[in-house]
């Protein structure tokens, strides 16, 4: 077990959040942001090793059940996708008028496109399949 894994606890686990308003408003004013029709991403670089996400809601959704759905819609969306960020990041995703109304994995497309654009997710290994088995296509018939 690493270190990482000691404080922070196993990626499928446990997401560690952004939780104070500093936090919040550093993003905001430094990081780069991303718009889709359910969510906003907002990122920014920092040094630490595992990436921080924080989850808002503001009163423009709706009513307490309706922000409480549009968090919920995030927060697992989020956490299908979290072992795919890179470390070092601060993540912050802002719902919109639009996010308690739809489905989960409508807003983890979303979000996987947004986190892609900002150049935050890990290169995922089926490229590297991918291209393993082209390059042994392509020796086997050179044969």
């Amino acid at each position: 077990m690493d270190v990482d894994t000691k404080l922070y606890g196993d990626a499928m686990d446990i997401i560690v959040p952004l939780t104070e308003n500093y936090e919040f408003k550093r993003v905001y004013a430094r990081g780069k942001s991303v718009v889709r029709p359910t969510v906003v991403v907002y990122c920014m670089k920092k040094s630490g090793p595992a990436p921080r996400v924080g989850i808002t809601a503001s009163k423009k959704i709706g009513n307490a059940v309706k922000r409480n759905r549009a968090r919920r819609v995030l927060r697992e969306s989020t956490r299908e996708l979290y072992p795919q960020i890179k470390p070092g990041f601060d993540l912050v995703l802002v719902s919109r008028g639009k996010t308690p109304f739809v489905n989960c994995k409508i807003v983890m497309t979303e979000l996987a496109s947004a986190r892609e654009e900002l150049g935050v997710l890990v290169s995922a290994p089926k490229n590297k399949r991918k291209k393993e088995t082209a390059v042994q296509a392509s020796s086997s018939e050179t044969r």
